[in-house]
């Protein structure tokens, strides 16, 4: 609540200056009458607001970081905590308990001797919250004044924003890329860890995974942690299964949509279509688990197979690629319809057919968003837990065999993570191990997708 409170504060405050400072730029061109204004009164505007705005964003982020443990001195500072336990576990839990009801998150205490330090813990956290509001209105008011008195009619306003703008998208990209290169640093931190204890040659060339979280950690057997296993299961269910049913139906169905359908009936086709793309993948599951896993089963039985499994390969990448049509589809779609139209003109004035046209024509020049549509897809595939969990098991199985049960990278990272076993146990550190391979091999995936679209691209400008 209380950073809620500063946050509107914040926003208010905001939309105050903005008001003041338009009136003030209009009050500068009805004085001056024919002398033009270097920047729009928008642009003043937006000037003291963000002047208002910024430092109090920053002041409240601060103060939320710093308000806690102000408070929690002030408590400590009470006569009333005097009578703490020494003992850390029991003092954290004591306050915890009288932090709790002064917030108003419990009703009560459990333990008496929290009781005492419920009100010190409400007059702390008033004053702390009486200050944060002072101190934030404070400093917008003073940032606010000083952008307020700043404003001329030859005040360069336009150029102040559109810098801060800049520099708040530069930041933005900054957030993630650093979000990313913190992903990466933590996954080769503990993938270096786990490969101080398992060899990186049993790991990425063995053919048996079947890590025991109980087992003694010092001497680990490193012949339990082949991954060969679920790198397979990984590509077959998710880049091969699923894009044998996901690449042909979303293509064709782009090709339709664009060419063929009616503008009535792609108005009702391509709605329902997409559709799919915001089922849960839950929901898949159970289909996959109950409707079409069983349905594969009989139709293998039904045709001689002995001893069919219950969870397959195949159940669970057909679904997948069920799942991801829309994926395909949507971006063929669009990179078709974005195909200049005098491309398609030519090639029918020059007598080729509606179909001949597509395919050498409308498909190569639509080329790199129909890649990137399918890059997505498998990355989407790659990716998938649920599905893969429901109606393919979690077994590691080295077959080629579609019926039978299999296991993906995603699934056993879920398993590895969520076991018994400790953190550092090298079964909960091989989960990073097939992070950082994932994350190597989607990485290499999408550097071959940019040289294809580089080349089609080239080829077609």
């Amino acid at each position: 609540m209380p950073i809620t409170l500063l946050l509107l504060l914040a926003l208010g405050l905001s939309l105050a200056g903005w008001l003041a400072a338009r009136a003030r730029a209009w009050s500068f061109q009805r004085r001056d009458g024919a002398r033009r204004l270097a920047a729009l009164p928008s642009y003043h505007a937006w000037y003291v607001a963000l002047w208002i705005m910024i430092p109090m964003v920053l002041f409240i982020v601060i103060w939320s970081a710093a308000a806690p443990q102000l408070v929690m001195q002030s408590v400590l500072a009470h006569p009333a905590a005097a009578a703490l336990p020494e003992f850390g576990f029991q003092r954290e839990s004591l306050l915890s308990e009288a932090r709790a009801v002064a917030v108003g998150a419990a009703p009560g205490v459990f333990n008496p001797q929290a009781e005492a330090l419920i009100q010190p813990f409400r007059e702390a956290i008033g004053t702390y919250r009486a200050i944060g509001i002072a101190l934030a209105l404070l400093i917008g008011f003073v940032a606010g004044t000083w952008a307020f008195l700043r404003l001329r009619p030859e005040f360069g306003a336009r150029t102040r924003v559109e810098r801060a703008v800049m520099t708040t998208l530069l930041l933005a990209s900054l957030v993630a890329i650093l979000t990313t290169l913190g992903i990466l640093a933590s996954l080769v931190f503990e993938t270096i860890r786990f490969f101080g204890m398992v060899s990186p040659i049993d790991f990425l060339f063995g053919t048996r995974w079947g890590p025991d979280p109980m087992s003694s950690a010092a001497s680990p057997d490193g012949s339990r942690y082949g991954a060969i296993p679920l790198f397979w299961g990984t590509i077959f269910i998710g880049a091969i299964i699923a894009m044998i049913v996901a690449i042909p139906l979303g293509l064709m169905s782009a090709i339709y949509l664009t060419q063929y359908a009616a503008p009535r009936v792609r108005a009702w086709v391509k709605p329902a279509l997409e559709i799919l793309a915001g089922v849960p993948t839950v929901v898949y599951g159970y289909f996959a688990a109950l409707t079409v896993a069983p349905a594969i089963r009989d139709a293998a039985l039904a045709i001689g197979i002995a001893n069919p499994s219950s969870e397959s390969a195949l159940a669970a990448g057909v679904v997948m690629g069920v799942m991801i049509i829309p994926f395909v589809s949507s971006m063929a779609d669009d990179s078709i319809a974005a195909v200049p139209q005098a491309m398609r003109d030519g090639s029918l004035a020059m007598g080729a057919t509606t179909s001949e046209t597509i395919r050498r024509v409308l498909v190569p020049a639509a080329l790199p968003g129909i890649v990137a549509g399918v890059m997505l897809a498998i990355s989407r595939a790659i990716g998938e837990t649920m599905i893969v969990v429901m109606a393919a098991s979690t077994a590691a199985n080295l077959s080629a065999n579609p019926l039978e049960a299999m296991t993906t990278v995603t699934v056993q990272i879920v398993a590895m993570l969520t076991g018994e076993g400790s953190f550092d146990h090298p079964a909960t550190l091989s989960a990073f191990a097939l992070g950082f391979v994932l994350f190597m091999v989607t990485l290499a995936l999408n550097f071959i997708a940019l040289r294809v679209v580089k080349r089609f691209r080239e080829a077609y400008e």
